[in-house]
């Protein structure tokens, strides 16, 4: 058997058991029809951010179809690094639920907040500002991992790096939206990292 066949295989179900999650809350959220103004992502984050996304799935995509075809950029590493990245898919994957259970109806893909949006600080939002963003940053360097792929691991952190850059506007808005209840929020835990003192 290809000694990549094992991973490969294994990425596959891990991407269709946490996939799903994410499709089932954005498309309840989407059920709303409300239109978002994504050019307040700034022109920059809206010119790069989704190419850079594209760039990570299609390498993803070309992979789980035949390994060969991303060979180029594989990377000689462990095979326990390979399988720590498929328990982080796991990991991710329940973090995802979580987190998306806990965001509701708030859900966007851009920094703007919906209509009816409300300040959501239960469940992982208790601890950490963006826990859906840990939950991306988990995703994309566990794929990397069982794939063993600079290319993935590349694209994925460029495309995080683009996040992080546009979580201040995102923030911005919320403290428009909230004012002195966000800036509570925001004493009371960190961006990305969990904190002791959330309550």
């Amino acid at each position: 058997m290809n000694q990549e066949e094992p991973f490969r295989t294994l990425l596959i179900w891990g991407l269709l058991a946490v996939l799903p999650i994410a499709v089932y809350h954005r498309l309840k959220a989407h059920s709303s029809r409300e239109p978002l103004d994504r050019r307040q992502e700034g022109l920059f984050i809206l010119a790069t951010l989704r190419p850079i996304g594209l760039a990570f799935i299609v390498g993803l995509i070309l992979y789980l179809v035949n390994p060969a075809r991303m060979a180029w950029a594989s990377v000689a590493i462990p095979g326990a690094l390979r399988w720590a990245g498929l328990v982080g898919i796991a990991a991710a994957g329940v973090l995802l639920f979580w987190t998306l259970h806990s965001l509701g109806a708030n859900l966007t893909d851009t920094v703007v907040t919906r209509k009816a949006h409300t300040l959501v600080v239960k469940g992982p939002y208790r601890w950490v500002r963006h826990p859906f963003y840990d939950c991306v940053a988990l995703l994309l360097l566990a794929i990397s991992l069982a794939a063993a792929n600079w290319y993935l691991l590349l694209m994925g952190s460029l495309a995080l790096t683009l996040l992080v850059v546009r979580t201040p506007r995102e923030e911005e808005r919320l403290l428009a939206r909230f004012g002195d209840e966000y800036r509570a929020y925001m004493a009371r835990t960190n961006r990305f990292v969990p904190t002791r003192r959330g309550k």
